[in-house]
């Protein structure tokens, strides 16, 4: 049986937040289930416009990440609360999370994602994998 394709975690690349995320999860995955590519990539825009999204529509909205799971594209807490799952072990208590609304998930998942730069700062350019994470990096 073929290996299934891994997830891909989609980051705003130059968010600080958001690069402490992916260093988070890269920590918590040492089996390398997941796979990342920063929004402004190439092969994040080429996953967006796959996914039938225009890039800039997705700039425009307080996106930081998104997860791409078995053809499916999640957005907002649903992305957080499946990559948590996905980390398994303890992290799979995130899926306690699902018994709020997604709605009321939702708002406050925005409400980060609109201040993150001012609370955590930005940076120039996307960040650079080591070499010994690289093949992680799309």
């Amino acid at each position: 049986m073929p290996n299934p394709a891994p997830d891909i975690i989609l980051f705003d690349g130059v968010c600080n937040l958001c690069n402490g995320f992916v260093q988070f999860v890269i920590r918590h995955d040492p089996a390398g289930r997941f796979r990342f590519a920063a929004l402004q990539s190439e092969a994040g825009r080429v996953l967006l416009l796959a996914q039938g999204l225009a890039p800039a529509a997705v700039a425009a909205e307080p996106e930081s990440v998104l997860l791409l799971s078995g053809g499916r594209l999640y957005s907002h807490s649903a992305a957080v609360l499946r990559i948590a799952e996905g980390l398994g072990g303890g992290w799979r208590l995130a899926a306690l999370g699902r018994v709020l609304p997604a709605a009321w998930r939702d708002a406050v998942y925005r409400f980060v994602a609109r201040h993150r730069y001012r609370w955590f700062g930005r940076q120039q350019s996307c960040m650079l994998p080591t070499p010994a994470l690289k093949t992680r990096f799309l």
